[in-house]
């Protein structure tokens, strides 16, 4: 038996604002859960990562600077520090429903005046989440394929990594998303991946699942029936907390199966693996005791491992369970947690 994974975990809930040109404005902070409210940046000293070793860009104005700013401001200067190990790492921008072309734009616009590269996940796909936390998405076909026109609209020629369509695959194939929608979902993801693909410089990694989910053979020619051959790869670990070594090893199963493509692991909170206690069904929300993992790079362990990312964006909220807030809604407290716990 696979592990059903459930509502979406940590899909950003609200729109980022983005206004015209590189600038950026996070919009709507949530309570930070400590007392503290995360203000605008007021000089958190958010500074990017060796381009050698990490080439994405870190945004500056994130809902994790804007909490180390809150905090030395509040004099906490050591728990200002805890969090800087989220704020100064690149992680997931998720492009909103409603604005694509605009946001797409303000982030590949900062990344490529820092000289970096992107990290966008597309999360709208129709019917997402099967109506659980993160449920939502266009509302049909055709809406989709204009978002994803307004996505490619506002990269155009910048660098971009694009992680497509997190959970999307995976309940095709273990029943929570209905059958008659099926056929329409793999022809919008080959369809999205075809217009990226046509953009110059834009790469695009399909989601497939992690290490505790189920078994390669389960999604390998749903994978190809969405078009991987045209992607650069696929992601895995998306969200999760499957260790890296479990990660490396069943991508590599995985990839052996659709063409050898490499693979990116999502390594933002697996630092302690996955969590065994409690309700096994809410596991992956929210869980206590994780920790952020290895910090993003291009240097990984394995050559068909493109890139160890942070895809979900650490102290965001998988969910409403054990105390947590929306799904993608900023948790100071849990945030703090996870780089105490962190090497």
């Amino acid at each position: 038996m696979y592990l059903k994974r459930g509502a979406w975990r940590g899909a950003r809930a609200r729109t980022s604002a983005v206004v015209l040109g590189a600038a950026l404005l996070i919009a709507g902070c949530s309570s930070s859960g400590d007392g503290e409210e995360p203000d605008d940046n007021v000089g958190a000293g958010i500074s990017q990562q060796p381009k050698e070793t990490d080439p994405f860009w870190v945004n500056p104005d994130g809902n994790a600077a804007e909490q180390v700013a809150a905090l030395e401001k509040a004099g906490k200067k050591e728990d200002a520090e805890q969090i800087r190990k989220i704020a100064q790492q690149p992680t997931g921008e998720w492009i909103g429903p409603e604005n694509p072309e605009q946001e797409a734009r303000g982030y590949t616009e900062a990344a490529d005046k820092a000289g970096r590269t992107a990290l966008l996940v597309l999360y709208n796909i129709p019917h997402r989440d099967c109506g659980q936390y993160s449920q939502g998405g266009a509302a049909d076909g055709n809406a989709y394929r204009d978002w994803i026109d307004g996505v490619a609209k506002g990269i155009e020629d910048r660098a971009a990594t694009v992680i497509l369509e997190p959970d999307a695959l995976l309940h095709l194939v273990d029943g929570c998303t209905p059958d008659e929608f099926h056929e329409e979902r793999y022809d919008l993801l080959k369809g999205a991946i075809a217009k990226l693909k046509s953009l110059k410089n834009t790469k695009v990694y399909v989601d497939a699942g992690n290490a505790g989910w189920g078994h390669p053979d389960q999604i390998f020619e749903p994978l190809k029936w969405a078009g991987i051959d045209q992607a650069d790869g696929f992601s895995v670990n998306v969200s999760n907390f499957y260790t890296t070594k479990d990660s490396i090893a069943y991508g590599k199963e995985l990839s052996t199966k659709v063409g050898n493509k490499p693979f990116v692991i999502d390594t933002s909170r697996n630092g302690n693996g996955p969590y065994t206690e409690g309700n096994p069904d809410e596991r992956w929300c929210n869980p206590p005791g994780r920790a952020l993992g290895e910090t993003p790079t291009t240097k990984t362990a394995d050559p068909l491992v493109d890139a160890y990312v942070w895809v979900k964006r650490p102290g965001e909220s998988d969910g409403e369970c054990k105390g947590g807030p929306k799904a993608g809604e900023w948790w100071a407290r849990y945030a703090l947690s996870l780089a105490k716990a962190s090497k």
